[in-house]
């Protein structure tokens, strides 16, 4: 249903671009979220970008440096990530919920989960 990939290695203050492939669902009717977990947290949602493109930010320390956008026209959803610090280490993963669509989805709601893609911010 969702891939997500675009993930590698960086050092602080560099940059990656993330997408996030879409199959087997309306894509324009669904809300698409963003999350990342980390080794050995929880999984935490960082944004929402809705069916129209409206942003709903989850995670404030991203605010600012990550910018959201998706392409009806390819299925596609991106993550653009820039001045990536070392705590921006993580697994990141695309999900829109099972049930409900047209609304965000959050960590703790039954989700499509794309396979995570591995973004490490070291020197």
């Amino acid at each position: 249903q969702l891939q997500a990939s675009g993930g590698g290695s960086v050092q602080p203050g560099g940059s990656l671009r993330l997408s996030c492939a879409a199959s087997g669902i309306v894509f324009d009717d669904n809300d698409i979220g963003w999350f990342r977990q980390a080794p050995g947290k929880e999984r935490e949602g960082l944004l929402c970008i809705s069916s129209r493109g409206g942003i709903t930010w989850y995670l404030p320390s991203v605010k600012g440096r990550f910018a959201a956008s998706r392409d009806s026209a390819k299925k596609m959803v991106y993550l653009q990530m820039n001045n990536l610090k070392s705590e921006d280490t993580a697994v990141y993963y695309c999900a829109t919920r099972r049930v409900g669509a047209r609304f965000c989805p959050l960590a703790t709601t039954d989700n499509y989960w794309g396979q995570g893609t591995q973004v490490t911010v070291s020197s």
